[in-house]
Order: structure tokens, then sequence, then C-alpha cells
């Protein structure tokens, strides 16, 4: 899993998701602009994340949040209960 770099400022933040509230989008690829990064913070329960470019599957939870790289196509799947948010940076 990458890391955020150093020299990026969170800018904006989602509501909190679960299970039931997921958009669609973010079941399916889809990515962030240029130099748009993203952190995706799981509050309770586990998620599936999953990168397309170099293929990687991470199991998210309260201790392992995702990284979302510029322009790299990845996608979330909830497995059971969930609850998270995704915070961008700049």
């Amino acid at each position: 899993m990458k890391s955020l770099p150093d020299n990026v400022v969170s800018y904006k933040r989602t509501p909190e998701f679960s299970e039931a509230t997921i958009p669609e989008g973010l079941l399916k690829n889809h990515q962030t602009k240029a130099n748009v990064w993203g952190k995706i913070v799981v509050l309770s329960g586990h998620l599936l994340y999953t990168i397309q470019d170099p293929f990687e599957e991470i199991t998210l939870d309260i201790n392992t949040y995702g990284v979302v790289e510029p322009t790299v196509l990845h996608q979330v799947k909830p497995i059971g209960s969930v609850l998270f948010y995704v915070e961008f940076y700049q």
C-alpha cells in the first residue's frame, strides 16, 4: 500500500457511508482526477479495496486505511456491516 505524500493537504471529506448507503459509483471502477489523492478511513467493520493497476486487494478496517493514488482505477466492496468515509488531498 502506498502512503500519502508529505506535501498534500486535506481539502474535502465525504459523508460517512454504510454498506446500505455506499454510492453505486464507489462499487465500480472509478478514479480521482490528476493530483487528487484519497484516504479511505474505516470507522467500523471491513471494506475490500481493489486497485486495478497494478492489481492489489486489501481488506481495510479501523487499523488499516486505503490510499487512492491520482487517476488509478479502484473500487470498494463492503464485507458485511461497515462504516467509512473518504478524505481527499491535493
